[in-house]
Parts: structure tokens; sequence; C-alpha cells
């Protein structure tokens, strides 16, 4: 797949950058995989952390420019570069540390890097599940790519409406291609199947994180999803949005979400039929739920 490296066009951005000849791509990302954090993560759905937690590796870069980016730490200074062999050892690190799976956080500037270490890992004994944890800014021939790579896919569908895409996270036509993507995804991956301790084996997840405001947006997309998806996938509604500095000139998101406009978002979901799916309790919102990407990465 290092063919997809030399004239990049792995997400929508389609930039065209020659990652080989050691040209950054919009993303920021270069020719090796660049790794921020890899550890056992706690924070993720029930299905996904577990006991003993997902096996997380958070990557360097995003082809997003979300500003309430909670991860906003993933840059080239904070990363250690990688080839497939080493990120394969950190997968089969994470493993026999009894992660319930490998959590890939932002993977899509990385998909043939990533494809390479599966492959590798598999090899000398891989055996957990395969987790892509994306903010839905994809193009289906790149998903199409992760066949056979991939068992569970992560999703976010962050916005329905164009306006917001653009504002908040300089993403024209997120909607479309997330919408896209997802269906291609629950093609791959079909239904959702889990072992006999509720840990997801296979099957899509799709996240929306509530922003303050934008609670009929939020209801939008819930209706969007389930109309067009139906029980296919499980729906995340999450309520931990933290205000951090990149939102200081966007008063409008630079607050909590209100407990009573995250009840109306759950409560619509539920007035829908949506059964799948998950909620966040109170007090998931603050600063201490955002990893500290200075964690060491082990091989």
């Amino acid at each position: 797949m290092d063919h997809l490296l030399e004239c990049c066009t792995l997400c929508p951005r389609c930039c065209g950058a020659n990652r080989l000849a050691g040209e950054a791509g919009y993303c920021g990302a270069k020719k090796e995989a660049s790794v921020a954090r890899a550890a056992l993560h706690h924070w993720e759905e029930p299905c996904i952390s577990g006991e003993n937690g997902s096996g997380t590796v958070f990557f360097s870069y995003c082809t997003m420019r979300c500003v309430f980016c909670q991860n906003a730490l993933f840059d080239g200074q904070k990363g250690k570069d990688v080839g497939p062999d080493q990120l394969g050892g950190i997968f089969l690190n994470l493993q026999e540390q009894k992660a319930h799976n490998i959590n890939l956080v932002t993977p899509t500037h990385y998909l043939p890097q990533i494809a390479a270490a599966v492959r590798l890992a598999k090899a000398k004994g891989l055996a957990i599940p395969i987790i892509y944890n994306t903010s839905g800014y994809e193009t289906v021939q790149a998903i199409e790519h992760l066949k056979g790579i991939v068992d569970v896919f992560l999703p976010d569908f962050k916005y329905f409406d164009d306006r917001y895409a653009r504002k908040y996270s300089g993403a024209p036509g997120y909607a479309g291609y997330a919408s896209a993507a997802i269906g291609q995804m629950v093609r791959q991956a079909g239904p959702a199947e889990f072992d006999e301790s509720g840990m997801i084996r296979k099957g899509v997840i799709v996240r929306h994180l509530v922003l303050p405001g934008l609670t009929e947006e939020a209801k939008k997309v819930v209706r969007y999803i389930y109309e067009t998806f139906g029980d296919d996938v499980y729906l995340s509604i999450m309520n931990q949005y933290t205000p951090l500095q990149g939102v200081r000139e966007h008063p409008e998101i630079n607050r909590t979400v209100s407990p009573a406009d995250y009840e109306a978002v759950v409560e619509y979901a539920i007035s829908l039929g949506v059964a799948n799916g998950f909620i966040q309790e109170e007090g998931a919102v603050g600063e201490s739920f955002i990893p500290e990407f200075s964690a060491g990465i082990t091989a």
C-alpha cells in the first residue's frame, strides 16, 4: 500500500503530497507513522475498555482542524516515528498487558503503515480485535483498504450541517463523506458481535459529541444516523465536551453542555426508538479525562 503515500489521497483533502519523498501532507504527516502515546485506556465505551483497558495507540497529526480538540497535543514533537515492525511490536506489547483490543486513534493518514503493522503483528500472534477510531472524515476508498485488517469501526459523526463542519473543523462536505464511509464500514464489519464478557468483537459504533448550543444539530445527527443505519450500528452520545484554549475565539461554544441539553438529546434518541447505544453520565467533563501525551511508548 506504500503507493498510497506517493500522491496522498487517503482523506477527503486529497492534498497529493508525496510523503514517500518526505513531503508533509495537509495533516502534517510524512512517511513514517508517528505515535504520540500507546497505553491501556479506561475511558472508552464499556464494551471497549472493559476491566483491563483498551490498548490505545494515539497517532500524531490529524486530517481535521477541530477548534475544540481534546487531543490537540498530537504534534510532531510529541510523537515518535516508528516503522511497521516497531508499530506491530507496540500492538503485541499492549496485548501482553491484557488489553481487550488495539484502539487506533486518528489513524486515517497512516492507513498503509497500520495495515502493514497489523499483518506483521498477526503473524506473530496478535489475536485481539483491531478498532479504527476515526473522526469520520474518510473516503470510501480508504475504508475499503481495511478489509481483513479492522474488526470494529468507531467513527465520529460530528455534524449534520456543513456550516458547523466548516466553522469548527475546517472540514467541508463532512456529513456526506462520513455517511458514505460509515455505510462502507457497516458493509465490511456487519452487525455488532460481543464475546461472553460483553466486549465487542466486530461491528460499528458511531459517536456524536454534543456541543454547547447545538442541541438541535445533535438531534439532526441522531435522527440521520438512526434512520440511515438503524440497528446496524450502535450510537454513542457523548457528554464530555470540554472548552479548551482553542475555543476562546468562539464564545458560543466556550462553555460546557448543560445537563438539560444533553438529556434532551438522549430523550430524543429514545423517542426515535434507538436501543443500541451508550450514554455518558454527568461528570465526564473535565481536563482530567484528557490523556497525558508525554506517557511512554513501548514496543
